[in-house]
């Protein structure tokens, strides 16, 4: 019994952890689906978070310089997703695809121009702990209830779902949807470098290439699965954090070590593909819109 309540003591928290960077990148996602627009770039929009916190916390000295900069730099990819597909109406798929071979070509690129060296920075500095957990932990949770409240309880929350359900009606009905648009994926692109940078100056104090590892993807993932609400796509999170919490206790079980590294990704595309459950994406999510269309 005391084996069992110490596997526990250092599962839950490694959970919760896990789970803190995809509950950043899945709200902004979500945001960004519910309002018609597809960001399969948050794989890409973390990468440049991590990658800007740090490099802003290594010009400045501050951890907080690095989660702003985190922020501008995610916001600016948000707002070229945006400006693609929503001005241009570029099959918004292919652009986030693009994005995510940009953000990791473009920190390839910057690591060694920067810092002259490939794969790693230097160390910078970074947020320490506030009791078990750093401030992203807490502040990705309180971004949980505020999204909620948000999209649920305020009129912007009404005219942006109705924008991702059908944004001809809520044209008609005087609500701009070109720009609720824009707000929501640059927003999305905000919040998802927050995710980034809660890998780099929250767990770590330096950035690594590859050390997003697929997040973007499984966020993704999670929003879906929690059906594109955030409550949902926390829990979601949550559940993916446990699978990748499981390696750090992978050696007490009797399970191949090999399968537990692999379980968060076979588990997001049980997730994506519906065996889970089905989820209804919003009616116009990934369908550009042409102001008196008809």
């Amino acid at each position: 019994m005391e084996g069992i309540w110490l596997i526990i003591s250092i599962i839950v928290p490694a959970t919760i952890r896990s789970a803190t960077p995809l509950i950043f990148t899945a709200l902004g996602g979500n945001f960004s689906e519910r309002s018609g627009v597809v960001n399969i770039g948050l794989e890409g929009i973390m990468t440049v978070g991590a990658f800007g916190a740090v490099y802003f916390s290594y010009i400045t000295g501050s951890p907080w310089m690095g989660l702003l900069g985190a922020m501008v730099v995610g916001g600016l990819f948000g707002l070229l997703l945006a400006f693609l597909s929503i001005n241009f109406k570029a099959n918004q798929v292919i652009v986030g695809t693009a994005i995510n071979i940009l953000a990791a070509s473009l920190t390839t690129f910057l690591l060694v121009e920067v810092w002259g060296r490939p794969g790693q920075t230097n160390s910078v500095s970074a947020f320490s702990n506030w009791g078990p957990f750093n401030i992203f932990t807490y502040l990705a949770f309180i971004l949980v209830a505020v999204s909620y409240y948000v999209m649920f309880k305020t009129p912007f929350g009404l005219r942006l779902r109705a924008v991702g359900e059908h944004p001809k009606a809520a044209d008609t009905l005087g609500v701009n949807v070109q720009l609720t648009r824009y707000i929501c994926v640059v927003l999305s692109g905000v919040l998802g470098g927050i995710g980034g940078a809660s890998l780099s100056i929250g767990s770590l104090n330096l950035f690594k290439e590859g050390m997003v590892a697929g997040r973007g993807f499984i966020a993704l993932a999670a929003l879906i699965f929690g059906k594109w609400n955030p409550l949902g796509a926390a829990g979601a999170c949550l559940f993916f954090g446990f699978a990748v919490a499981l390696e750090t206790v992978s050696s007490n079980l009797p399970i191949p070590r090999e399968f537990i590294f692999a379980m968060p990704y076979i588990l997001t595309m049980f997730a994506v593909s519906g065996f889970i459950g089905k989820s209804v994406a919003p009616a116009a999510s990934g369908v550009p819109y042409e102001k008196g269309e008809r």
